[in-house]
């Protein structure tokens, strides 16, 4: 798999001296950067939004995640994980 961002190819890990983490994370991003282009037919570069509408955006994906981890937690605590 390569991934191309702003000119720079970055390879397999077998080919990189880089944290493989760190590749699975800029793959993950990339691969979440096309689907939203898909669903919403823009990207972050998209001019149609205020500032105050950004920071409403990210206040609900903060939310989201408080949620996802207080699941997990339950889960901890019953000991399903």
């Amino acid at each position: 798999m390569t991934l191309i961002m702003e000119g720079f190819i970055l390879q397999k890990h077998e080919q990189m001296k880089t944290d493989r983490i760190v590749i699975q994370v800029l793959n993950q991003i990339a691969d979440r950067s096309e689907r939203g282009l898909e669903k919403y037919g823009t990207n972050l570069e998209r001019t149609d939004l205020e500032t105050l509408d950004w920071i409403q955006h990210a206040q609900e994906e903060a939310m989201d995640l408080c949620l996802y981890l207080e699941r997990i937690k339950e889960q901890i605590k019953n000991k399903q994980l």
